[in-house]
């Protein structure tokens, strides 16, 4: 199914399941649909199994927005809680659409938590309350973290939410025919000795010389720490200490320690590569922002940070606390980073890069290779230290079910695509209407880059033949050349058949200039 046809069925209002292989463009039909609700002025909520994917959507976690927390099984008493909370009461209640991201890793009991939250808000016996539900994620990633968790499609609530399969067969990321090949069988569970060669040809030795610059990615945090504290003591000078504050009952401190990404005693040098780990209120970093200590504030002694796309960032303390009917039962203060020369696979769900090493020798869950490996673009952009057997496998329920959902896209496909226009929009207009919304006009879409029917990749490619194509070492040189001649961003845009936008968000991502520079 192409991006069109998924935006198409979405506009209808019915619940979905938008799914596809990494870099099939699942964030950008989210994305497109958002865009879409707010010119129609229909309130979604956009939210994400965790922290680090809520920040690719501009959302924040279904936990956060639901009231659940961090508990579960919810009880009566507990439902009953959270329902007669003023703030979530409000926000569910404005919501007419829930975009829930990364569904793979959200586990069966934390959906029905959400299913009946929204219902006792709502007052109403439909799934979620009578919200279109749209499901984001692709289960061959990441699973629920807790073991034994059940996949949200067993779910009591997704079964009866019923969602329409929208599975994306179009390719984004990686255009290497090779790497396409090696991820199609990890995916599918046929992993032969020709792949294994090919994954053996990207491997290097601990010692040697690995792309400078390239985020290395592992499956345990003991070695992601090893790595981050090695090149914190390569860096000269002694470490700037900021300690972790707590108050409140015990135990609720403990899991917030343990919910907090930032370590207890975070130690800096001017140099360090940071990870932010909270969302700022005022949106100048998000939890995941990348970037670099430049110095410490001669005032406050707070690290001054350049994330990655140019800006600088003061990281002044932040507050990580759990309430109970309005009351504060426990806090925690830290600077919101932590060291970021190594991450883990879970936090690398749903990046895309440019380059990576990755060690996958003590992979320990099925899907884990499988992501860290689709978050390159390139097979030349991939190093790797090793591997294990559990590194190629998928889960087995998963294997099966994905055949399902296939099939039932190509049943989506047909109906819509049997669809005379007419009919389609009148859906499309009765949804908004029926929520309250105002259909956006046909100037509203064309400004938007559509014609009323939705995003058109197709469309895009006739003004600008390499959009959303992976960008390539060639084109890479024949950017820095042209920038370095002074050309304008249009006349890179015509010269290299990207969009303007591609263009400046590129010559940032090279460092050829500064964010504020574009």
């Amino acid at each position: 199914m192409t991006q069109e046809q998924a935006l198409n069925i979405l506009k209808t209002g019915a619940n979905v399941f938008l799914t596809g292989e990494p870099g099939s463009g699942k964030s950008f039909v989210t994305n497109a649909y958002v865009s879409y609700l707010k010119r129609a002025k229909i309130e979604a909520a956009v939210t994400a199994s965790t922290g680090i994917a809520a920040t690719h959507i501009g959302g924040r976690t279904i936990h956060s927005w639901s009231g659940i927390g961090i508990k579960k099984p919810l009880s009566a008493w507990d439902v009953d809680a959270i329902a007669s909370s003023d703030w979530i009461v409000k926000r569910i209640d404005h919501a007419r659409v829930l975009i829930i991201d990364e569904v793979s890793m959200l586990d069966g009991d934390t959906l029905l938590s959400v299913d009946r939250v929204c219902r006792a808000v709502k007052r109403v016996a439909l799934p979620f309350g009578g919200l279109q539900v749209v499901f984001v994620g692709d289960f061959f990633q990441l699973p629920p973290i807790a073991p034994g968790s059940s996949f949200a499609f067993t779910s009591k609530p997704w079964q009866e939410a019923n969602p329409l399969v929208c599975y994306l067969s179009e390719q984004h990321r990686q255009e290497d025919p090779a790497f396409l090949r090696l991820l199609s069988s990890i995916r599918q569970g046929t992993v032969t000795e020709e792949d294994g060669e090919t994954l053996s040809r990207r491997r290097v030795g601990r010692a040697e010389e690995v792309p400078g610059g390239a985020l290395k990615l592992y499956t345990h945090n003991v070695d992601v720490d090893r790595i981050n504290e090695k090149e914190l003591e390569g860096i000269a000078g002694a470490a700037e200490t900021f300690c972790m504050t707590a108050s409140g009952k015990k135990s609720l401190i403990e899991t917030l320690k343990r919910g907090c990404l930032s370590p207890e005693a975070l130690l800096l040098k001017k140099g360090a590569s940071v990870m932010f780990t909270k969302n700022h209120q005022q949106g100048m970093y998000v939890n995941g922002t990348l970037g670099t200590v430049t110095d410490f504030d001669k005032y406050s002694g707070y690290p001054l940070i350049k994330t990655r796309d140019g800006r600088r960032v003061v990281a002044e303390p932040a507050d990580w606390s759990v309430e109970e009917h309005g009351r504060m039962m426990a806090k925690v203060t830290q600077i919101p980073l932590r060291l970021a020369w190594a991450i883990t696979v879970h936090k690398s769900q749903g990046m895309s890069l440019d380059a990576a090493v990755v060690d996958l020798s003590h992979a320990f869950v099925e899907g884990q290779g499988y992501v860290a490996l689709s978050r390159v673009r390139t097979l030349a952009g991939l190093s790797l230290f090793g591997w294990n057997e559990m590194a190629l496998t998928v889960h087995p329920d998963v294997v099966g079910q994905d055949a399902r959902f296939r099939d039932q896209s190509l049943d989506s496909e047909a109906v819509f695509g049997a669809m005379e226009k007419a009919e389609r929009d009148r859906l499309h207009t009765a949804f908004v209407k029926a929520q309250g919304g105002v259909m956006p006009s046909a100037s509203d879409e064309r400004r938007a880059g559509s014609s009323g029917t939705g995003f058109s990749l197709d469309r895009v490619r006739r003004k600008h033949p390499n959009a959303y194509r992976p960008w390539s070492e060639e084109e890479d040189a024949r950017l820095a050349e042209l920038h370095a001649a002074r050309k304008t961003v249009k006349d890179i845009s015509k010269s290299l058949g990207r969009q303007p936008g591609a263009i400046r968000s590129r010559l940032v991502k090279t460092g050829l200039v500064l964010a504020e520079g574009v």
